[in-house]
């Protein structure tokens, strides 16, 4: 069972030190708002490839006193279970304030980010997301994509080879006189990648509805997910050639209109047979809810894997009781490891005994109850 043992954070947002044991378990974080609860899920986040839950820059997310007008250098480091092995030691942070790129540890030993999906994937819902059914297809595309990471993390190695490639594309369009032969190699390398990340997403939907039809009845609605627009489907020779043929028309939008970034993740509710977005907010909210434990759930029973680490913030307020103690039970039933937080300890009543309870205020994290 692969689980975060210990979270350690070194001038890292609001913190100028924190340090919390979790021993593997489940874990409650209540208190006001701007306290840094978000900022420790934020942390539990960076312990995987990728910008964390916020996207936010390197030099963010370095705490920074009044005056300072950059970040300091910032760490946070865990242990993490793994198995036959025992724990291992994770370490990430930047090592000058205003670093480019972060540093990634393992053990002790210098390794790139990419190594940190060994250990831990984790996934999660925040207040940002609540509006996923509203916004763009982009953030839809980027809320599949890191359900897909997490059972195949060399999706994210594919998705942004893809989107570099296509960058330096849409660069060279835009030159005079662009060299065919460079164009025809990024387009093979578009290509290349975009098929390797259409078949991860085509694998990912499949095994999502599957675990979604076989989770019998529940208070969560049931959803019918599917890819439109060539989000989910890319053939490597047959995208290499509508690549070449668009590119004047490419050039003249200055921008890539053909390939898997192009798209949508489509979300219907079961019951009501309507699309995602004319539901109500707490259907939307549960909705994504339910994608996001299906998967973590469905990952949960696979061999060899890291156990997915479910971030939760901010999502009890906006569920009933029912919903609230039927997450809880969810939780305990499959084992996952949840860090939930909200501003109410009395939200988190059903996880009593079965999750850390820890206030954060003024004063930082306090565990009152294990």
């Amino acid at each position: 069972m692969f689980a975060l043992l210990s979270l350690t954070l070194t001038d890292f947002r609001s913190y100028e030190r924190a340090s919390l044991e979790f021993a593997g378990r489940s874990v409650v974080l209540f208190g006001p708002n701007g306290a840094g609860k978000t900022n420790l899920l934020e942390a539990i986040s960076l312990l995987s490839p990728g910008r964390g839950l916020r996207g936010a820059a390197l030099a963010e997310m370095g705490r920074r006193l009044p005056g300072e007008v950059s970040g300091r250098a910032w760490a946070v480091s865990a242990a993490i279970e793994g198995g036959e092995a025992g724990p291992v030691r994770l370490g990430t942070g930047v090592e000058a304030a205003g670093a480019a790129r972060r540093t990634v540890r393992i053990d002790g030993e210098a390794a790139p980010p990419a190594r940190l999906a060994d250990h831990v994937r984790p996934m999660w819902l925040t207040p940002a997301q609540d509006r996923l059914f509203l916004e763009g297809a982009g953030e839809r595309r980027r809320f599949f994509d890191r359900l897909a990471f997490a059972a195949e993390p060399s999706h994210a190695a594919h998705v942004g080879a893809y989107d570099l490639a296509m960058r330096e594309r849409t660069r060279l369009l835009g030159e005079e006189t662009p060299d065919p032969a460079w164009l025809s190699a990024l387009e093979a390398r578009m290509a290349q990648a975009g098929a390797l990340m259409a078949a991860a997403r085509m694998r990912t939907l499949e095994a999502l509805q599957a675990e979604i039809e076989a989770r019998a009845g529940g208070v969560f609605p049931k959803a019918t997910v599917a890819l439109a627009g060539g989000f989910g489907t890319a053939e490597e020779a047959q995208l290499a050639a509508q690549l070449a043929a668009s590119r004047a028309r490419d050039a003249a939008a200055g921008r890539a209109l053909t390939g898997p970034h192009r798209g949508d993740l489509d979300v219907i509710h079961q019951d009501r047979r309507r699309p995602a977005v004319e539901c109500s907010t707490g259907e939307q909210k549960a909705l994504i809810l339910n994608l996001v434990l299906a998967q973590a759930a469905r990952l949960s029973r696979a061999k060899d894997t890291p156990n997915p680490v479910v971030l939760l913030d901010e999502v009890a307020a906006h569920l009933d009781a029912r919903r609230r103690e039927a997450l809880a039970d969810e939780i305990a039933a499959t084992g996952l490891q949840a860090f939930m937080t909200g501003t109410d300890q009395s939200l988190f009543d059903h996880l009593k005994g079965r999750a850390l309870i820890v206030r954060v205020d003024a004063a930082g994290p306090t565990i009152l109850e294990d």
